[in-house]
């Protein structure tokens, strides 16, 4: 298990099948985020992680305290600082970010990022113009478990590229379909301009 030191503790990311077995009784839309969301597009591992993201819709914020009844739930209140999320309150448009632990004395252990929706559909954070029909938002993996659009993740990973980044870049290129590809270069050029990624998502 990666440990990583904070500020605000270490982080002992969770398992993906720990994270799966919390959240599967879940009775609104969650997608596993971030890096493990491009592995699990991929088929495979290929790198570390410091930490696993679960994303959830805003309007359905309060799953997270539901599926991690005896936590604790910190909001990352920009800019830089954390504090306790309360049981019952919704967090504001500013906050989509909760750092998740068993309890006070235990390393983070999970991540729950919060994207906005209209509808039946999804909305980017980062810029209200990027938007996908819900029922594309996400996919399963062999094994049932559901992780962020390929397209999505490596739009929000677009901002601000570190080697990360333009590994994961690299390996769910190969994976993306045509549609994905258009969808993907449109929304960078909407948000981001003229973006390094735009000729290789042409090819």
């Amino acid at each position: 298990m990666q440990r990583t030191e904070t500020p605000w503790g270490p982080w002992e990311p969770a398992a993906l099948s720990e994270v799966v077995r919390l959240f599967s009784a879940a009775r609104v839309p969650w997608w596993i985020a971030g890096g493990h969301a491009i592995e699990l597009a991929v088929g495979h591992s290929f790198r570390g992680h410091d930490d696993i993201d679960v994303l959830l819709l805003r309007r359905d914020q309060l799953a997270a305290q539901q599926m991690l009844p005896d936590w604790e739930w910190w909001a990352a209140d920009p800019p830089g600082t954390l504090r306790p999320w309360r049981a019952g309150e919704c967090l504001p448009p500013s906050v989509h970010d909760i750092w998740c632990r068993p309890g006070p004395a235990r390393p983070w252990r999970i991540q729950v990022m919060l994207d906005e929706a209209e509808g039946d559909e999804w909305i980017s954070r980062r810029h209200r113009g990027v938007r996908r029909p819900l029922r594309l938002a996400g996919a399963r993996s062999a094994t049932g478990v559901p992780y962020l659009a390929p397209e999505i993740q490596l739009f929000y990973k677009a901002y601000g590229t570190g080697e990360k980044d333009e590994r994961d870049f690299a390996a769910a290129l190969p994976v993306l379909g045509g549609e994905q590809r258009r969808w993907l270069a449109r929304s960078l050029h909407v948000a981001y301009g003229d973006h390094p990624w735009h000729d290789r998502l042409g090819r």
